[in-house]
């Protein structure tokens, strides 16, 4: 069995995962740092650098969740993964996945000057703006945007009620719109993508890993 240490038990994704574990019979949840086997990170940049240097300290892979992290936060978690394997995902949905390799389709048979919009809607206790999920769309189609073609315009954030993660892409030319869109129904897709990443992590080589590469 595999001992999961959860940082930002108490939040939304860490009550999650943690009602996931409890019917689950691969994991169980330690409150002790030192006897885990991996630790998942759902919790607010400054808590995700103090457990940076924990798990450095005990040399404990790491799933991070969290979003927001600023420049020096990002780089320490790249110096700790040259002695980690760290797993660093704003959104750890299949579903996700799935809508950036539909917008890498779409931008790849693209022949026309489109306009694109990004909007994303969260909870009302979610902080940052845009969201990780958004920021990585947006740079998604900066880098596949080879032919200089889509028009990117500022993303649209709203906070509201208490929904999981909505987000759309939207392109539009003289003649067409196209929607692209992903609406997490419940938390349970990001904490099982958690799980699953936590159960390759614990056997990988020191690295920095983004969720699509663990997935393939």
């Amino acid at each position: 069995m595999i001992e999961l240490y959860i940082n930002g038990s108490s939040g939304r994704m860490g009550t999650t995962i943690n009602d996931l574990v409890n019917a689950n019979d691969e994991f169980n949840v330690t409150d002790n740092l030192t006897s885990a086997d991996v630790v998942i990170d759902f919790s607010h940049p400054s808590s995700t650098e103090k457990i940076i240097n924990s798990c450095l300290k005990h040399n404990i892979p790491m799933v991070i969740g969290t979003t927001g992290l600023n420049k020096d936060v990002l780089e320490n978690v790249d110096i700790a993964s040259k002695t980690l394997p760290i797993v660093l995902a704003a959104n750890m949905s299949i579903g996700v996945y799935q809508l950036k390799d539909s917008l890498k389709n779409f931008i790849k048979k693209n022949k026309n000057r489109v306009n694109c919009s990004i909007e994303e809607t969260h909870h009302l206790k979610k902080l940052d703006k845009p969201s990780g999920t958004a920021i990585e769309i947006e740079n998604l189609i900066k880098d596949e945007d080879t032919l200089n073609l889509i028009s990117l315009s500022k993303t649209v954030s709203h906070r509201k009620d208490d929904i999981s993660g909505i987000h759309k892409v939207i392109f539009t030319d003289n003649n067409v719109t196209y929607t692209f869109t992903h609406k997490a129904i419940s938390r349970d897709i990001f904490g099982n993508g958690a799980l699953y990443c936590a159960k390759k992590v614990i056997k990988l080589q020191p690295d920095l890993y983004t969720f699509e590469r663990i997935i393939n």
